[in-house]
């Protein structure tokens, strides 16, 4: 099986989204379950991915956050689980994401759409007692995060023998984040008769080898526009020094409502971050792996329920956040990856709403915002910024950026000779870092 190989696109052939789900062959339970959920038309990849899951076949499902893959894969199982156990038949769905908040996610969405059946939640941060209580208590799905399950595989508090489902969610990032050797373990051990389904934003060649081993003859879906941000995001990017990221970052969540979702390079960034905006009057919280999984999941359940106006987090909350209505992103930084900046932006624009997502880039920072135009396909607008900390405010890009390939901007305009009237006393503009040593010498020469 080769996972570059073409996916099945439903639009591409001409296939309509069914206009509820009583063509799947679910129980009268499940039906239930969704429509307390307030599920009533199926998403695209859930159109495409129930039916063959349904029918036990492996699946590689790929599709833009927030359309829905959770409920894809749950939904199937949870049927599945619930007719091996009215024959009598001992049975268990694993269910693997990369971070706690992915999991915890996961859980809460086995929990309502479950029909009864016991959930188990093994992620790290928390203390084994209680996941071990719930372990030998045989649930009939487990939802984890690699590092915590194969604690507990070496502490044999748990088996795989039982395993029957296996999903994998966002396996993508479980290689980025490096826990390729646990998934080794894991998927060591499971069961060879088995069903396999795995789900993910993005579809990276390095899947291959994992998907070839591990997948028999999968159903391969891919929906919508792969490994590129929500359509019904608008981006744009502010060209600003490092220094007066704050001034900028403060006067825009000053001059615009609704909640804000920052993102910065590390955790110690994120912590200044944070201070500065309550230290500004915002209530603002912040979300990193330092943090303990009680904080964290306080901070993000304080987002969604409005404590919050604001969280500043890390990429290693990027997949995890699911939180509805989110107006604005801003990337504080730029991240190291274009799939971090899809995931980013992924996290404003969900369930067919609009969002905005802005991003800072500082002159060091070219390089990673050539490589975001490069992989979108086109120059993102830059806008300006008021003198003395005034609104920021949108400015179409000029003709000639409009005209040039993505990534070739700032050679051609000399674009880090940028705008810095962002409020900082003393700002001077920089001569663009793209010109070298030329560049710094011609502007001597002009005083």
């Amino acid at each position: 099986m080769n996972i570059a190989a073409p996916m099945h696109h439903p639009s591409d052939a001409g296939e309509a989204t069914p206009p509820s789900f009583d063509p799947f062959p679910l129980s009268p339970p499940m039906r239930a379950a969704l429509r307390a959920a307030e599920y009533r038309v199926p998403t695209p990849i859930q159109a495409a991915t129930i039916a063959p899951a349904l029918a036990g076949r492996d699946v590689i499902g790929a599709a833009q956050t927030g359309t829905g893959k959770t409920a894809a894969f749950v939904v199937p199982l949870v049927e599945r689980l619930r007719g091996d156990a009215s024959r009598g038949a001992a049975a268990t769905a694993l269910i693997l994401a990369p971070t706690r908040e992915l999991a915890e996610q996961i859980f809460g969405w086995t929990r309502r759409l479950g029909c009864g059946l016991r959930s188990a939640l093994v992620v790290g941060g928390v203390a084994y007692g209680p996941q071990v209580a719930a372990l030998r208590a045989r649930p009939s799905i487990i939802v984890a995060t690699p590092g915590r399950l194969v604690d507990h595989l070496d502490r044999r508090t748990l088996g795989l023998h039982d395993v029957r489902i296996f999903v994998l969610d966002e396996a993508d990032r479980m290689l980025d984040m490096g826990f390729k050797p646990q998934l080794d373990r894991i998927m060591g051990g499971l069961p060879a008769r088995r069903q396999t389904l795995l789900f993910s934003a993005t579809m990276p060649a390095r899947l291959g080898a994992l998907a070839r081993m591990h997948l028999h003859d999968p159903v391969r879906v891919a929906v919508g526009q792969q490994a590129l941000p929500p359509s019904r995001a608008a981006q744009d990017v502010y060209l600003v020094d490092s220094g007066a990221k704050t001034p900028l970052l403060l006067s825009m969540v000053a001059a615009s409502g609704g909640n804000v979702l920052v993102f910065a390079r590390t955790k110690h960034r994120t912590d200044r971050v944070a201070r500065s905006l309550c230290a500004a009057g915002h209530t603002a919280q912040r979300l990193h792996s330092n943090r303990s999984q009680s904080q964290r999941r306080e901070a993000l359940e304080g987002f969604r329920r409005g404590r919050y106006r604001i969280l500043v987090a890390t990429d290693i909350a990027a997949r995890g956040i699911d939180v509805a209505g989110i107006g604005r992103v801003i990337n504080y930084d730029l991240p190291q990856t274009v799939e971090d900046y899809v995931h980013r932006v992924g996290r404003t624009a969900r369930a067919e709403a609009t969002g905005h997502a802005s991003s800072f880039a500082a002159p060091e920072e070219r390089a990673q915002l050539h490589a975001i135009e490069r992989h979108i396909g086109r120059t993102l607008p830059r806008q300006t910024h008021a003198t003395g900390g005034g609104d920021a405010r949108s400015s179409a890009a000029p003709r000639s950026s409009r005209q040039t390939p993505a990534g070739d901007a700032y050679r051609a305009r000399g674009e880090w000779e940028m705008d810095t009237t962002n409020g900082a006393k003393g700002a001077r503009k920089r001569w663009p870092r793209t010109f070298g040593n030329a560049g710094r010498s011609r502007r001597r020469r002009q005083g």
